[in-house]
């Protein structure tokens, strides 16, 4: 299975939420840190908004911030949320199916997958915040003008 571009930009977005617990963060930042288009993270914010991930201020002074602490969000949860379909295959038209034991075992696998997933808070995934935020306040991607 291959987690979506969609999966991936939302558990960014949390990570350097929740890296920058001290200040609310925007849309446009997260773009150049990322090299991630403006637009598409726009969409990406809209939903973990509604969804009660994240709290969004508009405005001048406005942006974001998690509305959770982040030892609260699992990496399953965002996942459930963001990823449609959790199937490692469509076995529904197979005519084989009804007695195959390949169903069983790729469900399993999923459930396997999930319980790992559930097992970790967006506060895990900062294994080192000080090198997280270094990296991440690179003027570019490929850390050309680092500071």
């Amino acid at each position: 299975m291959r987690l979506t571009r969609y999966t991936d930009y939302s558990l960014r977005v949390l990570i350097h939420l929740a890296l920058n617990d001290d200040r609310l963060c925007s849309i446009g930042e997260m773009s150049r840190t990322y090299d991630v288009s403006h637009n598409h993270l726009m969409k990406v914010v809209n939903a973990l908004a509604h969804d009660g991930f994240i709290k969004t201020m508009r405005g001048r002074a406005g942006g974001m911030q998690l509305a959770r602490p982040p030892e609260e969000i699992t990496v399953g949860e965002v996942v459930r949320r963001t990823e449609e379909g959790l199937q490692l295959a469509d076995c529904s038209g197979c005519a084989l199916s009804p007695a195959c034991g390949l169903t069983g075992v790729l469900a399993k696998g999923m459930q396997a997958m999930m319980a790992v997933f559930d097992s970790y808070t967006i506060a895990d995934l900062l294994a080192d915040k000080e090198a997280m935020r270094r990296l991440m306040n690179r003027e570019s991607p490929l850390g050309i003008g680092t500071t």
